[in-house]
């Protein structure tokens, strides 16, 4: 009989390390007409097993509101993934269209729905480090 005892892998989507981060905005800039609660809690719940959602209060690109970045997980990362920024996510079916990529692996393990390339853009040098620190 053996000393050790057997470890199970953490299972995927339940360890902070293993899930994709889906950090959304809420700042001040709200998109008349989008029920902006009921955005997060269909994120939140959609995404509770396999990602964590994080609202915060401001990402300083008002101009794409409402703005979701998607991080990729640390598998995610380590396959070449990198934050993907999406702006302008102000109908339900965008969003749902984010929490399906997430839900195949997010940035590095699934390509993204083509649709979303409508919504991807490019922070400045110094938002995308705020974001990561």
């Amino acid at each position: 009989m053996s000393r050790r005892t057997p470890q199970a892998a953490p299972a995927r989507g339940r360890t902070g390390a293993a899930r994709c981060t889906v950090t959304v905005c809420r700042g001040t800039a709200k998109v008349p007409g989008l029920d902006h609660a009921a955005q997060l809690a269909d994120l939140r719940t959609t995404l509770r097993d396999v990602a964590t959602v994080r609202p915060v209060t401001c990402l300083v690109t008002c101009e794409h509101a409402d703005v979701i970045v998607v991080q990729p997980s640390a598998e995610g990362r380590r396959a070449g993934g990198r934050p993907v920024w999406l702006g302008l996510v102000n109908d339900p079916d965008a969003t749902a269209d984010v929490a399906a990529w997430v839900l195949t692996g997010g940035p590095g393990l699934a390509d993204p729905p083509d649709i979303l390339d409508l919504y991807a853009f490019s922070p400045s040098r110094r938002i995308r480090q705020a974001l990561d620190d």
